[in-house]
């Protein structure tokens, strides 16, 4: 499980409440928005080693050079994941050079540093490209995990703009290149059961677990997010006892 907290206390108050691995954002700056690596530093700092710490780099225009040099900050302050937000980018080429020149910055730093390749399922209106394309941008470009968000957080969720068939052809196409799949944009406590029998391994949830349900005002309470534990882990158990279902890894932004 992965919270993405904004600060220190909201670091804590998510691990507290059970999660696995802390996603540092910055929700004022975007659907991916980037924080501080002084944010990043103190939050690997105070966070128990056996947790994770994830950070994202912004809502991306087509610059590699500048995502390269935002990777390796992120990597350096201690993230073990790096997220990039493919908004600029115009062509599945396009995205794979981006994603390649951070996969090679995170090289440089001397221990593992997972990179995420995120797109969007609401590209008609953030004008970037096809979702169910992510997985083979980050196939070639050497990233572990593919990743849909919605660019646009005004309410509408993941499911408005993608059907059920959709998700689980880019979970199945994620699995068959051997990447990870990460689904996030919006999502409520009623679609854990969904996602868990499309199979995905990872679950990105913040304004579920803020008070208020507000992304951006809102602060995450330990609370919601037991709350959110408690929802994964008895679908979970059910799924798994009837379906057989590997355990899924949820990450809540």
């Amino acid at each position: 499980m992965l919270v993405s907290p904004k600060d220190e206390d909201e670091a804590l108050e998510a691990s507290a409440g059970g999660a696995d691995i802390i996603d540092v954002k910055n929700p004022a700056e975007g659907s991916l928005g980037a924080s501080f690596p002084w944010i990043i530093k103190k939050v690997r700092a105070i966070v128990p080693l056996g947790i994770e710490v994830s950070a994202t780099l912004g809502d991306l225009p087509n610059l590699p050079g500048t995502a390269s040099l935002a990777a390796l900050g992120a990597a350096t302050s201690g993230a073990d994941y790096i997220k990039v937000g493919l908004l600029g980018p115009r062509s599945v080429e396009e995205a794979v050079y981006l994603m390649s020149c951070v996969v090679r910055s995170v090289i440089e730093v001397d221990r593992p540093v997972k990179v995420v390749a995120a797109g969007y399922a609401d590209q008609k209106r953030a004008g970037s490209i096809e979702p169910l394309l992510i997985p083979e941008v980050a196939k070639r470009s050497g990233s572990q995990i593919a990743m849909l968000d919605t660019k646009i957080k005004d309410g509408k969720r993941l499911f408005d703009f993608l059907s059920q068939k959709d998700l689980s052809l880019f979970v199945e196409a994620s699995h068959r290149m051997g990447l990870l799949a990460a689904l996030a944009g919006s999502l409520q406590k009623e679609d854990i059961p969904i996602l868990l029998r499309l199979n995905v391994d990872v679950i990105g949830v913040r304004t579920a677990a803020c008070d208020g349900l507000n992304r951006v005002t809102g602060r995450i309470s330990r609370t919601k997010v037991q709350e959110l534990v408690n929802v994964i882990k008895q679908s979970a158990f059910q799924q798994e006892t009837q379906e057989h279902l590997p355990r899924t890894k949820v990450v809540i932004r």
